[in-house]
This record gives structure tokens, sequence and C-alpha cells, in this order.
């Protein structure tokens, strides 16, 4: 049975890594969301991100940095199946998340019929102009390593926009050294592109660099906490 879900996941992420090369070189590189979470046809066991829990890595970061919502403002950025959002929101924030994917956000509707969450269909690189400066609190976790790097810039810009002044931005993503070579999805990030987020006005408060050891197998990670 385990290595009948190792080969399953296996599978899975081999379908999004060439999924997500094709969707680059066709200069649209996040259309290939929606297709892969339609094609999982509701089952979660085929979406190699979606654990049915709260990330581990956030888990862990609240528990050592809680955040009390107080109806403070917060936006999770592809947002998948809504796990995390769901824990912001029972922290007492008001939460919006959002993904590219409808059929992730139907998705999350559906496992979360009672949800406070607002979920909406976006795009991390044009997010809806009402959104800009509106945030206490954003979280981005694994959504700019699903982009090629070239494409980076412009969804970085667009989250340091959305938060408003005070406001705190907490990421966490693969990491590598710079000269490191990344021939696939995800692309991990180094530490000089996440300077672009200081550059657009935003000031560190926290970083580690990090070995994630709850997967099969361990992958290095930043885990940044920004102020604007």
């Amino acid at each position: 049975m385990a290595n009948s879900k190792l080969d399953d996941d296996f599978r899975a992420r081999s379908r999004a890594k060439l999924m997500a090369e094709e969707a680059r070189r066709r200069g649209n590189p996040s259309e290939w969301f929606d297709d892969f979470y339609r094609h999982a046809g509701g089952n979660r066991a085929t979406i190699p991100w979606a654990h049915g829990v709260v990330n581990p890595n956030l888990a862990a970061w609240l528990e050592e940095n809680p955040r009390p919502g107080g109806g403070r403002k917060a936006l999770v950025v592809g947002c998948g199946l809504g796990d995390d959002a769901e824990e912001f929101a029972r922290m007492g924030f008001e939460v919006t998340a959002f993904d590219i994917a409808p059929a992730a956000i139907d998705w999350c509707q559906t496992r979360f019929p009672e949800t406070k969450v607002h979920y909406a269909v976006a795009d991390v690189f044009q997010p809806p102009k009402e959104w800009r400066g509106q945030f206490d609190f954003v979280y981005e976790a694994y959504t700019l390593q699903a982009l090629p790097p070239e494409y980076r810039d412009m969804a970085m810009k667009a989250i340091a926009a959305l938060l408003r002044r005070g406001g705190e931005l907490l990421v966490i993503c693969r990491a590598c050294e710079p000269l490191e070579e990344r021939p696939e999805m995800p692309w991990p990030l180094t530490i000089d592109e996440l300077l672009l987020f200081e550059q657009c006005g935003l000031r560190p408060e926290s970083f580690e660099d990090f070995i994630d050891e709850t997967r099969e197998a361990p992958v290095r990670r930043f885990r940044i906490l920004y102020r604007a």
C-alpha cells in the first residue's frame, strides 16, 4: 500500500512538472493549474501538495509566532484546497484566499460549506485592484516556486503591493544557491531573488534557512517574515 501511494505521488508530480513546462513554453506559466485540479476529479490524493491539513511549516511558525486575528484582514496566495486559509479564519482573521484555478476554488467551497473565508479566483500577476494595500497579513507558500524564474518579479511586486503599511508578509518556499541548477518545477528561489521584496519597500523581520523533514525526502526551504 505504501509503495502504491508513493508511485501515485510520483506520477502526479511528474504530470505536474510536464504540464508546467508546457505552459512555460506557451508563455502562460499558470494556465496548467486548473486543468490539473480538474483532472484530479475530486481525488485529493492526486494533488501532491494537498495533504488535507495545515501546511506543517506554517503550523510550526504559528506555534512559535502566534498571530491573533482580531478581525484583521489576511490574504492567502495560491490557496489550493483551503486548509491554510481555514486556519487563519480559525485564528480570527477576516480571510480572503485566492487561486488561479476555478476548480480549486470550487473544491474549497465544497470542502468547507460553512466557511467564513472569502474564496476567489484571481491571478497573482494581476490581483484585483481593490485589494491593493488592504491586508494586514499576506501568506505565500509554494506559489512562487511553481512559477518559472523569469516570471517571478511580476508576481512578487504584485504580492508586496497588497500589504497595508505595517502589514506582514510570510513567505515559505524551496531554497537553493544562486548557481544551483533548477531544471524543472518546483523551481527553488535564491536569496538574491527574494531581495526584490526589499526593493519593493518591505523589510525582513526574520529569516530561516532550514531543512524540511516533513516530506519523504528532506527539502531545503526559506521562511521569511517581511513588514511593510
